[in-house]
């Protein structure tokens, strides 16, 4: 049986809700009942695109009144259960442990670094009154998945962070790949992003990890529309011809279960970044979640047992940090498709309910100014102030 998330209720420093009501007002009112209290100071949730966003964003203004909320539509959501779908997950941060301020991005196309800068300096001075000097920092991203301007966006994000850690996730829409969500100052928005200034004397850990390895075969990028992130030849060849070659299947049977089970990367430095593959399209060539370009060079991956690479790596964050409060997890719903096809779904979530994650399945990740994919990534918050 999963822990009793109990621990996580009421005025702690971190609180966690679900809700699997379908009614939005309905589903914010239970988690309303579970997340307020006198001192809580701001919400991040992660909904199912099923969800009436109009009537959500009414439901959440009403609820949480003037409580700063932010959040994001999601390819499948991570409760203090596991993984489920369908439903509304939400976080709870008090006053009294974290500063946190947020401003969205609605212009993703013009945000230079400037833009940057300002954005980043005005969250560090919303939260610089309220935290001591000592306090730790982070930064959360949330984007529109479907924008195809993450690359753009976290580089310069990133330029304007320094040195504090950043992190985050691409919103989903349950696996349509129509159109995408953030929520920020009462509405929800596609093309735009919101990001998050939090400070706290908690330990914390930002860390991204994977469970692929590279082999032998290698697909070079001969012509690619990268405005589009569409790769029209492999090898000099039809992509989609090419890379059904490659696996081992027909083209017909390139779906998402096919792309999560055999990933490609490109290799930067010593380090592998994976570059997934979102779609056929009628013309034979292959839509990418990440960034492609004519002449880059593909290498075939190969997934390791994942359960076992993430039960080590969530073991590592609880021997540094001691038994976390809480871990806010990014986990690319790439992951949850081969999970699900080894039948491996109820361990996982036995797992991630031990390692008290909560968080949601993404259209890509975010980790110190990378866009990555079939990552699993997040901030472990440990449950004892730092001496």
């Amino acid at each position: 049986m999963p822990p009793d998330p109990a621990p996580l209720a009421g005025a702690s420093p971190l609180c966690s809700a679900v809700s699997r009501h379908a009614d939005p007002a309905a589903a914010v009112a239970e988690l309303g009942e579970a997340l307020c209290h006198p001192a809580l100071g701001f919400v991040l949730f992660f909904c199912s695109a099923d969800y009436p966003l109009d009537g959500l964003s009414q439901a959440l203004a009403t609820t949480f009144d003037r409580v700063p909320v932010v959040g994001c539509t999601t390819a499948g959501e991570i409760s203090p259960l596991g993984y489920e779908r369908g439903c509304i997950v939400a976080i709870g941060l008090s006053r009294e442990a974290f500063a946190v301020s947020s401003a969205p991005v609605m212009d993703l196309d013009r945000f230079d670094l400037l833009a940057a800068q300002r954005l980043v300096d005005g969250l560090l001075e919303e939260c610089r009154d309220v935290v001591p000097e000592n306090a730790g920092r982070f930064a959360l991203t949330l984007l529109d998945g479907l924008s195809s301007r993450e690359e753009q966006v976290l580089a310069t994000l990133e330029a304007a962070l320094g040195s504090i850690p950043g992190f985050g996730g691409s919103a989903g829409d349950d696996n349509r790949l129509a159109r995408t969500h953030v929520y920020a100052e009462g509405r929800f928005h596609s093309r735009a992003a919101v990001v998050v200034m939090v400070a706290t004397l908690l330990p914390f850990e930002v860390f991204t990890t994977h469970h692929l390895q590279p082999l032998d075969h290698k697909l070079v990028v001969t012509r690619a529309d990268s405005a589009t992130r569409r790769v029209l030849e492999l090898n000099a060849l039809p992509a989609a011809e090419e890379y059904a070659r490659l696996v081992g299947v027909p083209v017909a049977a390139l779906d998402a279960e096919a792309f999560a089970l055999n990933p490609l990367a490109v290799r930067i430095a010593d380090a592998h970044y994976v570059r997934s593959v979102q779609r056929v399209n009628p013309d034979g060539s292959l839509s990418f979640y990440c960034a492609v370009e004519t002449g880059i060079v593909l290498t075939a991956m190969r997934p390791a047992p994942m359960l076992e690479q993430l039960e080590a790596v969530l073991g590592g964050l609880a021997q540094r940090l001691g038994e976390p409060a809480l871990v806010i997890g990014c986990d690319c719903f790439l992951r949850r498709l081969e999970i699900e096809a080894r039948g491996e779904l109820a361990s996982a979530s036995r797992l991630l309910s031990r390692s008290r994650v909560i968080g949601f399945n993404t259209y890509g990740e975010q980790h110190h100014g990378m866009h990555l994919n079939q990552t699993f990534t997040g901030v472990a918050i440990g449950s004892a102030p730092r001496p």
